[in-house]
């Protein structure tokens, strides 16, 4: 299902400019109101990066702030949020107060005459992971042809400005330029670098690197050779383990620390 069938037009439109520039942004829906409120069930908002609402409606005033503090949440978070707007008698006779989490569930206090209670799911919409296969190797085709699939941005050289998400890194070069692809790849920040070799072949490019002077602890975080032990062989077969081990990473990236 496409945006343009579940928002409308100017969301739709607006939502697809956002992701084509790689901006992040949120959605707000609201699924439940009790009391005279506004805006109803099935309301839907585009929410900037900052919080603002760049497109929908929401209602008045009484829900603004806490959609706000929604939106940023799940955009450093990475995951939805749910807030429950509701006067603060109403919320002390459930047993929660303004800024409570239960359940899953936020709370916020709405000081609007109107005295209505609105539930608002707020879904973030992050840039797609970039995902740099260096080299025209048989197997950096395959997994430039896969990683689509798996929600990953591509591209075949380390971005200039990477931003706050640096790239995940993949050297697929297999004898055609092997050294000069992992000094590109050390020479910026990365979430992740694999080179696709045998264990014995980086060691001996390692210490190549390491005489030119590059951190050792940085030549030792290469993932060599690339990818989860699934006993591939085919240039599928590796693409698919080298995609499992970028999961892998990228979710516990995602992961809350434990408290």
């Amino acid at each position: 299902m496409t945006p343009s069938e579940i928002l409308s037009d100017d969301l739709a439109e607006a939502a697809l400019a956002l992701r084509a520039r790689q901006e992040p942004f949120a959605f707000a829906t609201i699924v439940r109101t009790a009391g005279p409120t506004a805006a109803k069930p099935g309301a839907k908002a585009l929410l900037s990066a900052d919080g603002t609402i760049l497109h929908g409606w929401l209602g008045g005033g009484c829900t603004r702030g806490a959609v706000k503090r929604a939106a940023l949440q799940a955009l450093s978070a990475g995951a939805p949020q749910l807030v429950s707007v509701a006067p603060e008698d109403l919320l002390a006779a459930r047993g929660v107060a303004p800024g409570d989490e239960v359940d899953g569930m936020q709370f916020a206090g709405n000081g609007c005459p109107s005295r209505g209670t609105v539930d608002i799911f707020i879904e973030p919409c992050l840039p797609l992971p970039l995902l740099v296969v260096m080299g025209a190797s048989p197997g950096a085709g395959a997994l430039a042809a896969l990683a689509p699939q798996f929600q990953w941005s591509g591209g075949t050289a380390m971005p200039e400005n990477p931003g706050p998400r640096p790239p995940y890194v993949v050297i697929a070069t297999q004898g055609q330029g092997d050294l000069e692809a992992l000094r590109q790849a050390l020479s910026q920040p990365a979430a992740y670098r694999a080179f696709v070799g045998s264990a014995r072949k980086f060691a001996r490019l390692s210490d190549t690197l390491a005489a030119t002077g590059l951190a050792p602890a940085a030549i030792a975080a290469v993932r060599a050779p690339a990818g989860l032990d699934l006993g591939a062989v085919t240039p599928e077969e590796i693409a698919l383990s080298i995609l499992a081990e970028l999961l892998q990473s990228r979710r516990r990236a995602l992961a809350p620390t434990p408290g």
